[in-house]
């Protein structure tokens, strides 16, 4: 039996999941030591970029 759905959509959430799964290696992310919301939100951008980074250096 075939279950229909959006395959553009999976897809995109199938990626975002993805890329939180390798985010919460961070051990600071996946703790949340940080107290302010800023500085959370500044640690996922360098997590992010790093994490950016390998994609764009392996390429």
């Amino acid at each position: 039996m075939k279950i229909e759905h959006n395959r553009t959509l999976y897809k995109q959430r199938n990626r975002i999941e993805r890329m939180f799964g390798h985010l919460k290696i961070n051990r600071a992310i996946a703790t949340r030591y940080d107290q302010l919301a800023n500085s959370f939100l500044g640690m996922v951008h360098l997590a992010t970029a790093r994490y950016w980074l390998k994609f764009v250096h392996a390429a």
